[in-house]
């Protein structure tokens, strides 16, 4: 099976990682990418066999293109650290990837009520249908399981370094002519509180850093 990096942007997830990296799958090998812990997340994460990568910079997008800098796979993975994915659905992301896309995002699908609450639900389908009317994309999600090429990834130029870069990667590789697909994956409920939208100010910073992409 080709090795895929998974990077997974970190800020205080000791209780969730031992849960995600105990279900990579054995191609997929973790790089978490701390964003200042203070919890003990790198020491976890190094117990359970990850590469810990330290981004002193703060924001959720300056950790994922930490990953991606430091990552040495041809394939990347991209994944939340707060056990609200399943790394296994990641073989799911892959298959497509093999089939002929270039980048491959993961669907949402929630496994219970709680798991995604209907405002954010909300929102993401704004976002996703503004992302159609730039792009031509029909997604559906603007999910964080993602999957594709290093090279592409590094050259399409994504500029974000907060909440907006899961948006700016699908707009940036739809742009350059790349061929971006989705597929379900589960979507569980996070361990922890969010530090996007798991307050009312997370969720408007994250609501504003996306709309900066749109308006770019």
């Amino acid at each position: 099976m080709t090795p895929v990096d998974v990077v997974l942007p970190c800020l205080d997830e000791a209780q969730a990682l031992p849960w995600v990296l105990d279900r990579m799958p054995g191609w997929a090998r973790p790089l978490v990418a701390d964003n200042g812990s203070a919890d003990g997340s790198p020491e976890v994460a190094r117990a359970h066999g990850a590469r810990v990568v330290t981004v002193p910079v703060r924001g959720y997008g300056a950790a994922c293109h930490a990953g991606l800098e430091a990552a040495t796979t041809d394939l990347v993975g991209f994944m939340d650290a707060d056990a609200s994915l399943d790394p296994a659905d990641l073989a799911r992301l892959l298959s497509a990837l093999e089939a002929g896309a270039d980048l491959v995002v993961g669907r949402r699908r929630p496994t219970s009520r709680g798991a995604w609450p209907w405002h954010l639900r909300l929102a993401n389908a704004v976002v996703a249908h503004r992302l159609g009317r730039r792009t031509g994309l029909r997604l559906h999600d603007i999910g964080p399981m993602r999957l594709g090429r290093r090279a592409d990834l590094l050259r399409v130029g994504i500029a974000d370094r907060r909440s907006g870069y899961p948006l700016e990667t699908v707009v940036r590789v739809a742009e350059a002519g790349l061929r971006v697909v989705e597929v379900d994956v589960g979507y569980h409920p996070r361990t922890g509180r969010s530090k996007v939208t798991g307050t009312p100010l997370g969720a408007a910073r994250a609501v504003r850093d996306m709309s900066r992409v749109l308006t770019r």
